[in-house]
C-alpha cells in the first residue's frame, strides 16, 4: 500500500527490507519460562507482528554467560536449548510480516551474586552498581576472554534460531563498564586509554562477525552521553559512534543518554508520567548527523505525531514506541486503516517497567490483554446473543466493563453519580504529574461514544432504577470511598489523602501524613501540603515508604518531596490521636514493640486505601439469577459465567475493581475485560 505518511515508508537494512519506520525496540516484559521464550512469550511479540510493526527487538537483557544471572526473568541464551524456542518465536513473527532481532548482553556488575548459581559478580572494577548492590569480582584475564566466546556463542544460537539480527546491549551493562572511566580500574590492554576501553568491545564484535559471518546484522545499543561527572561525555559518545561505524562490524546504532546504575538514573533515560517527551530524540539526530550511520531510539516517544516528526525530519532512521505497543500492539495498522485516534494512548505510568524490577511481569496499566495474549483478546468479538448490561459507576472498570460490552454487540447504559466520568482517576490526574492518566478515562469515553454506550451522568444509582433498565447483567462498578477509621482513638480528628488531593480540605502547617497504603495518593496528598509551604512528615509502619508507587514512578516524588524538606519516618505506627488545644496530639507506637510517644501536629492525613462503596449491590443481590456469585474457574479459563442461585432472577449481577475491594487501575481493568469478553 503506498503511502505519504513517513511512518509507513519502508526501510532498507542491509539485506533486510523493513516495512515501515516503527519498531519496538528490545525489552524484557519477564515473560520467559524457565529462561525460555514459550507461549506467552511468543503470543506477546505475534501480536505486536500482526498490528503491523516493522521489526520487534526480543529479549532486554538475554543473557550470554552463566554468571551473567537474570535479576528479573530473562532469555537465557548461553543456554543451546534456546535455538529450539527462538526458532518457533521468529517464525511466528515472519509469517505475519515482521522482522525480529534479540538483544545480547553480559550484565556485569548490573546483578546479583546471590541469583542462579551463586557466582560472583564481575566488572573491570570493584566498584558496586547502587541499584544492585553487589561488590563485582574485578575481572582477570579468563574471565574476559571466556566473555568473549559466550558473546559469540550466543550469535551463533540466534542465528540458528531464524533472529534477523542481533543487538549487542553496552548501557549499563558489562561493555559499558568498560567504556566508563568511572567503572573501569583495569591496567594493561583493557583499561586506561579510551582505546584499551573500546578493546573488549571490539574483539566481541570480532568473535561475532566470525561465527554469523559478515551478512548478519549486528548492531549496537549504547549510551551517547552518561551525563555524569567523570563518566563518558556527548563527545566521547560521538567518538566511539564513529569508532563504531568505522570498524564496519556493526549495522545500525541505537543510542540512549543517561546512565542505569540508581533508580534516578534510570529514570531519567527511560522517563516516565509528568516527565518530558522524547527528551533524547534531538541527541539521538546528533549522533546519527555525525556518523551517518543507520540510528535507532527509543524513551518516552507514546504519540504518533512525535513518532513522525523524528522520521521526516531526518532524526532518526526508525523510531521505537515500545511502551506505546504494551498499551496498543495493533498502532501501525489504525494508522494505515486511518483509525489513528483509536489508538489507545500510553500514558507514561510505566506500571510495566515498575513491575519487573519488582519481580513480576510487566502489564500495562489500561491494557489487561497485554502480556496476556494466550487467554485476553485485544480485538472483541462479538458475541452471539445481544443483551442488555447495566454498569453502575463510570470509572476505570465500569468503562472498561462498558466498552468490551459495547464491542460485543450489547445495549449498554452506563449510571454515574457525578457529572462526570472518571472515579478516582479524575482525583489522581488532578495533580500534575499524574495529568496523563486521564487518557485512561477519555479513551474510554470516545469508545463508548463510538460504540453506541449510553451514559447517564448525575445518577445516583438504586435497585429501583437500575431495575427500570431490565437488564440481563448488572455490574456494579461503584469503586470506594476513603478508609480512615485506622486508630483505637480520634478517628474523626483525621482526614483523608482524598480530602486534600480534591481540595476539599485546606492544608495545615505542621502536618503528619500517616500513610500505610502506599500508593500515590499519600505522596500526592504530601507533595500538594509541603507545597503550600508546610512541615510535612510522612509516617508509614512498613520497613519502607511507597512501597505500590514502586522505583520509577518514586523519583520524581522524591526529587520534589526532598527539595521541600519532607521528613520520611518508616517503622512507626500512628496509634491514636486526641484534641489538645489548638493541635492534634499524636499517639505513635511500633509493630516491633518497645516504643511509644506522643508527638503534636495540627493536621493529621491517613491514607489508607478504601472501603467498598457496594450498598446498591447488595440491593441487587437478593434480585439476582446467580445472587451476585462468580465462578472463578469459569473466570480464570475464559468461559462464561452460569451460576444459578436464584431461578426467579431475570438478570445476573456481578461487582468489579475496588467495588469489591481495595486495589489498583489495573486490576480495576483487568476484572472487567475477563468478566464482559465473555459476556
Amino acid at each position: 500500500m503506498s503511502s505519504s505518511d513517513p511512518l509507513l515508508q519502508p526501510y532498507q537494512l542491509k539485506h533486510l527490507t523493513l516495512r515501515n519506520r516503527i519498531i519496538l525496540t528490545s525489552h524484557e516484559p519477564a515473560y520467559p519460562e524457565d529462561g525460555m521464550p514459550k507461549g506467552r512469550y511468543r503470543a506477546y511479540h505475534v501480536e505486536r507482528a500482526k498490528g503491523g510493526v516493522a521489526l520487534t527487538m526480543t529479549a532486554g537483557s538475554s543473557a550470554v554467560s552463566r554468571d551473567s544471572p537474570p535479576v528479573f526473568n530473562n532469555i537465557l541464551v548461553w543456554k543451546d536449548e534456546v535455538v529450539k524456542w527462538t526458532k518457533e518465536l521468529t517464525d511466528a513473527v515472519h509469517e505475519q510480516g515482521s522482522a525480529i532481532m534479540i538483544q545480547l548482553t553480559h550484565l556485569g556488575r548490573r546483578t546479583r551474586w546471590d541469583k542462579a548459581d551463586w557466582l560472583p559478580v564481575v566488572s573491570p572494577s570493584h566498584k558496586r552498581e547502587a541499584a544492585h548492590r553487589a561488590f563485582p569480582k574485578k575481572m582477570e584475564d579468563w574471565d574476559i576472554a571466556r566473555i568473549i566466546q559466550d558473546y559469540a556463542d550466543a550469535a551463533e544460537r540466534m542465528k540458528a534460531g531464524g533472529m534477523d539480527g542481533v543487538e549487542i546491549m553496552a548501557y549499563g551493562h558489562l561493555m559499558d563498564q568498560f567504556w566508563s572511566p568511572l567503572t573501569n580500574d583495569l591496567d594493561g590492554p583493557y583499561g586506561g586509554s579510551l582505546d584499551n576501553r573500546l578493546r573488549f568491545t571490539f574483539d566481541i564484535l570480532t568473535e561475532v562477525r566470525k561465527r554469523v559471518g559478515p551478512d548478519f546484522i549486528v548492531g549496537m545499543r549504547y549510551t551517547g552521553d552518561e551525563m555524569l561527572e567523570g563518566g563518558l561525555s556527548a563527545e566521547d559518545g560521538l567518538e566511539i559512534s564513529r569508532r563504531l561505524k568505522d570498524s564496519g562490524m556493526v549495522d545500525f546504532l541505537n543510542v540512549v543518554r543517561g546512565h542505569i546504575d540508581t533508580d534516578a538514573g534510570l529514570t531519567d533515560v527511560i522517563p516516565i508520567q509528568g516527565m518530558a517527551n522524547s527528551p533524547h530524540l534531538d541527541f539521538a539526530g546528533q549522533i546519527r548527523a555525525g556518523t551517518g550511520m543507520p540510528t535507532f531510539h527509543a524513551a518516552k516517544i507514546p504519540d504518533v505525531a512525535t513518532a513522525r516528526h523524528a522520521i521526516a525530519s531526518g532524526l532518526l532512521d526508525m523510531v521505537g514506541m515500545t511502551r506505546a505497543h504494551m498499551t496498543d500492539p495493533h498502532i501501525v495498522r489504525k494508522i494505515v486503516q486511518g483509525r489513528e485516534d483509536e489508538i489507545r494512548p500510553c500514558v507514561g505510568a510505566n506500571y510495566c517497567l515498575d513491575r519487573i524490577y519488582q519481580g513480576g511481569l510487566a502489564f500495562c496499566i489500561h491494557n489487561a490483554a497485554s502480556g496476556r495474549e494466550e487467554t485476553m483478546p485485544h480485538d472483541i468479538p462479538k458475541a452471539d446473543v445481544r443483551k442488555k448490561v447495566v454498569i453502575i459507576g463510570a470509572g476505570p472498570a465500569g468503562l472498561e466493563a462498558a466498552r468490551v460490552a459495547g464491542e460485543r454487540g450489547h445495549e449498554v447504559v452506563v449510571m454515574e453519580a457525578a457529572e462526570r466520568a472518571g472515579g478516582q482517576i479524575r482525583l489522581t490526574a488532578q495533580s500534575e504529574r499524574r495529568r496523563e492518566m486521564i487518557s485512561i478515562i477519555d479513551w474510554r469515553l470516545d469508545q463508548c461514544e463510538r460504540l453506541g454506550v449510553r451514559i447517564r451522568y448525575n445518577c445516583w444509582a438504586d435497585a429501583e432504577i437500575v431495575m427500570e433498565e431490565q437488564p440481563d447483567v448488572a455490574i456494579v462498578a461503584t469503586g470506594g470511598l476513603p478508609d480512615t477509621a485506622v486508630l483505637s482513638n480520634g478517628n474523626d480528628l483525621v482526614v483523608s489523602s482524598w480530602d486534600i488531593l480534591s481540595g476539599d480540605v485546606r492544608p495545615g502547617s505542621n502536618v503528619l501524613v500517616y500513610d500505610d497504603a502506599g500508593d500515590h495518593a499519600g505522596l500526592q496528598a504530601a507533595e500538594i501540603i509541603a507545597k503550600s509551604g508546610a512541615s510535612v512528615e510522612i509516617m508509614t509502619p512498613d520497613r519502607s515508604f511507597a512501597p505500590e508507587v514502586m522505583a520509577m514512578n518514586l523519583v520524581p516524588y522524591m526529587r520534589s518531596l526532598q527539595k521541600l524538606n519532607t521528613i520520611f519516618t518508616v517503622t512507626y505506627r500512628l496509634e491514636e490521636v486526641e484534641r489538645q488545644g489548638n493541635e492534634l496530639l499524636a499517639t505513635i507506637g511500633s509493630d516491633y514493640g518497645g516504643v511509644k510517644e506522643q508527638r503534636a501536629f495540627d493536621q493529621i492525613v491517613v491514607n489508607h486505601g478504601t472501603l467498598p462503596l457496594d450498598d446498591v449491590y447488595f440491593e441487587l443481590r437478593p434480585m439476582s439469577s446467580n445472587l451476585g456469585e462468580v465462578s472463578y474457574d469459569d473466570l480464570v479459563n475464559g468461559r462464561p459465567q452460569t451460576v444459578t442461585r436464584n431461578p426467579a432472577g431475570k438478570f445476573q449481577l456481578f461487582r468489579i475493581g475496588d467495588a469489591v475491594a481495595a486495589r489498583n487501575t489495573h486490576a480495576a481493568i483487568f476484572d472487567a475485560l475477563r468478566l464482559t469478553k465473555d459476556i
